[in-house]
């Protein structure tokens, strides 16, 4: 079923689960009419993007809070311990490296890599930052599931190759350039600048 869901109602799972979170009380009911009126959404999208999980609403009353947070939980895979490095530890990466949310998510940040001998055998908030060169030894050591890249572009698609050959599939990439992985891996671009010239435009 997760191979059926469109990009944005993937993007909306976490948004309905951070809201629910903010509630409170597990046992009290939540309609999607709720949950749509609290997040400017159309009531039928909340109710086509929640039937991508395993949440069961009933009649009238609509879905037990506690039950909806656990489905979309489970369908986020937050219950899933995910190793996580960050490659770069520039101001972009010691922010991610600060950043506490990705627990949320089952996320955990192992370490970072980096090529300036100043910052190699460093800490960043409890975080170890390692020589890139040594990339595969921790990507095996500590069985990292996924990566986020925080180099400069002219640097971030052989930071991409070395990833791929670590067998890391799922990457996320902060520096402007599309980077170009074989078939089975993933990479998710986050260009900073263009979302914002996105968000002036409309």
């Amino acid at each position: 079923m997760k191979n059926e869901i469109s990009e944005a109602s993937l993007q909306r799972l976490p948004v309905y689960l951070n809201y629910l979170k903010t509630l409170g009380d597990g046992e009290r009911f939540i309609s999607s009419g709720a949950i749509a009126r609290a997040l400017n959404m159309g009531e039928v999208l909340v109710r086509k993007d929640l039937a991508f999980t395993s949440a069961q609403g009933r009649t009238r009353v609509g879905y037990k809070l506690s039950e909806l947070v656990s489905a979309l939980e489970e369908y986020l895979g937050c219950n899933e311990k995910k190793n996580t490095v960050i490659i770069g530890a520039g101001e972009v990466g010691q922010a991610l490296l600060a950043y506490g949310g990705f627990k949320n998510y089952g996320i955990e940040i192992v370490a970072a890599f980096d090529s300036d001998e100043k910052k190699i055998n460093t800490v960043v908030s409890q975080k170890p930052v390692k020589d890139i060169a040594e990339l595969k030894q921790g990507v095996d050591e500590y069985g990292v599931k996924l990566a986020v890249i925080c180099v400069p572009a002219a640097v971030a698609q052989e930071v991409a190759d070395s990833l791929v050959n670590c067998g890391v599939k799922k990457i996320l990439n902060f520096a402007p350039v599309l980077l170009q992985v074989p078939e089975g891996f993933t990479v998710r671009n986050i260009d900073v600048a263009a979302n914002l010239a996105i968000l002036w435009s409309t």
